[in-house]
């Protein structure tokens, strides 16, 4: 774990998009508290929190994702154009009170210290992976999604499995599954099961698993 990262973070909360680590998410920021928080954090660490927003609630979820800005540019128009590169996932604690027009959160990294460990994986969880990769193709095929492959192969199985769950069409609250999930292990199998119940649902996307 690293324990530089910051207790406390500025929270950009957003409906319908779950952001995993050691993936890359575009913003085309437009709204004016959220430009104030954009250029805050440019210019103190670069890092903020990305949340999933509940359904017509003010309300955000408990788990989100630590970025770090990677890019920046201000458009004529009055936009800022970023991308952020997650880091690690992390457990709201509390809301902070401020005179700001963003939300701040104290945040804990804990639970989530193995988005920061780099270690082999073992066969049986490539052999998982492999199998998952196939599903997946059969998957984005019958949904005209297209993904280069060969680009994908070139990632790490972390990443390969973070890529899947963030593209994957699939519904918010089974991405958010996905976001806090502990292990390799358990996001590949419960990634697995997610897509086999699409693949086997006649009617399409009218369900989701719970």
């Amino acid at each position: 774990m690293n324990n530089n990262l910051p207790k406390k973070i500025p929270i950009f909360p957003l409906s319908g998009v779950i952001y995993f680590p050691k993936t890359k998410l575009p913003l085309n920021i437009f709204e004016q508290r959220y430009l104030d928080l954009v250029k805050d954090t440019y210019d103190n660490n670069k890092l903020m929190g990305m949340v999933q927003s509940k359904r017509n609630s003010n309300e955000i979820y408990k788990v989100g994702c630590l970025g770090k800005i990677s890019d920046f540019l201000e458009t004529g128009d009055g936009r800022i154009l970023i991308n952020l590169i997650g880091m690690t996932r992390f457990e709201i604690i509390k809301e902070i009170d401020n005179k700001k027009k963003y939300r701040e959160f104290e945040v804990n990294y804990d639970e989530y210290y193995q988005d920061f460990n780099s270690k082999d994986n073992t066969e049986s969880e490539i052999k998982i992976l492999k199998d998952l990769k196939n599903k997946t193709k059969i998957f984005f095929e019958k949904n005209n999604l297209i993904l280069n492959w060969k680009e994908f192969d070139k990632l790490d199985l972390s990443q390969q499995i973070n890529t899947i769950a963030m593209i994957s069409p699939v519904s918010n609250e089974e991405k958010q599954k996905l976001l806090e999930t502990k292990t390799f292990l358990e996001k590949t199998n419960t990634l697995s099961e997610i897509i086999e119940f699409y693949l086997h649902d006649e009617g399409g996307f009218k369900g989701s698993i719970q």
